[in-house]
């Protein structure tokens, strides 16, 4: 068998872009996700097109797959908004739009016809208005995509054995290094070790998951993790610590390290967002996603602002690919009502009011949808489409 080769940091920019490139070919729906900039030119160029809602914390980059099942601190679970990187205060049809390309593309690439589509964006309203108003989310509701619904009870049943397997392949306190973890160099891992000794990390990591407060850390293991889509590129670590837990053995704890960068998602003229990157992605998380941003931490690593968070068993991933008729409404529903709770939880009720008011205008009299966001997605399909086709012909013509 041969000996896999494992890229030293000099090489691991090559061939994430590579990596990033080959993955945005597989699909429609995965070109969306991963062009997000195409996404907020669209957005700069059709200003006058989208009604001006509250300014709120915004997920910014609201695809399908930024959604699903995540922790809380006490091990409850819940669909919350998953992926922060472009969270800003900004409009909150912004995410509306960005759902509904999302849902749009997945719609397309499961065959279905244009009146589905028409009938999602429909049911992504109904279900955007129904979470301003508090709905709940029960996962047993009939209503509930069925994927949500078994990706709900796989996520209630997970242990740290599945998140290791899953993740790192065993279950010891070592990450094997392969395809996915890549080797440190001495400089890196001297800084995660250092991380790791932070007072901060060993207080976010003591206080989750009933630890004893006073709790002690070390530091296991780390590596480099290839990991995403349009983060290819930035810092992404895994690091292994072992804590304290009460029962007075060490516990192996998950721990995800990601860079953050400068959003690229369009923010409110006026708004006050913490200047470094790190902040504002946890300030961001806390409003929108209160299970996940309680488990987050701002920090720094060889002097770049990263966010930290411990990484559990129950935080996974949608995957909205290919959809029936009847689950492609369901979802889009579902989906639009946990990003229309997240954006109500941070509006007074004269805001939410007024917010819903300006959603009922400019509506046809038999689909139930404003018409701006019915041609947003039209625009957006239309060009993301043939930006598509054309990114394949560059890279084929490349890879030739």
């Amino acid at each position: 068998m041969a000996k896999l080769h494992l890229p030293t940091p000099d090489e691991r920019a090559s061939i994430l872009r590579d990596a990033q490139r080959l993955k945005m070919t597989r699909s429609p729906h995965a070109y969306v996700r991963g062009a997000t900039a195409k996404f907020y030119e669209w957005l700069e160029a059709s200003a006058g097109k989208i009604p001006q809602g509250p300014p709120v914390w915004i997920c910014g980059d609201c695809h399908s797959g930024n959604l699903g099942p995540v922790s809380s601190a006490r091990g409850q679970v819940a669909v919350q908004i998953r992926d922060l990187d472009q969270t800003v205060i900004g409009n909150p049809a912004h995410d509306l739009i960005r759902l509904g390309l999302s849902l749009a593309t997945a719609a397309r690439g499961s065959n279905l016809p244009g009146v589905t589509t028409a009938l999602m964006v429909e049911h992504m309203v109904e279900g955007y208005e129904a979470g301003l108003a508090g709905e709940t989310l029960a996962p047993d509701e009939e209503t509930t995509p069925k994927e949500v619904r078994r990706v709900l009870k796989q996520a209630l049943r997970r242990r740290w054995r599945d998140l290791a397997r899953e993740r790192i392949d065993n279950a010891k306190p070592t990450i094997p290094l392969g395809k996915r973890f890549w080797p440190l160099s001495d400089a890196e891992r001297a800084a995660l070790n250092d991380l790791a000794a932070e007072e901060d990390l060993r207080k976010l990591v003591a206080g989750l998951q009933h630890r004893p407060d006073d709790a002690a850390v070390e530091f296991l293991d780390g590596a480099y993790w290839m990991k995403g889509c349009s983060s290819l590129g930035r810092l992404r670590y895994a690091m292994l610590v072992g804590v304290e837990a009460e029962d007075g053995r060490q516990e192996t704890v998950l721990i995800d390290i990601k860079e953050a960068t400068a959003a690229a998602a369009p923010s409110a003229p006026s708004a006050k967002m913490p200047a470094d990157n790190a902040r504002r992605v946890v300030a961001g998380a806390r409003a929108l996603s209160p299970f996940l941003g309680r488990r987050m931490l701002a920090g720094k690593l060889e002097r770049r602002a990263v966010v930290i968070r411990e990484l559990t068993p129950q935080d996974l991933k949608l995957d909205i690919e290919h959809l029936s008729r009847d689950e492609a409404t369901r979802a889009a529903h579902y989906l639009a009502l946990v990003v229309g709770r997240a954006h109500a939880r941070q509006m007074d009720g004269p805001t939410k009011a007024a917010w819903r008011a300006e959603l009922a205008r400019n509506r046809s009299a038999t689909l139930d949808a404003p018409f701006w966001l019915w041609s947003a997605i039209v625009e957006l399909i239309q060009s993301h489409e043939a930006a598509y086709l054309n990114y394949c012909r560059r890279y084929a013509l490349q890879a030739a």
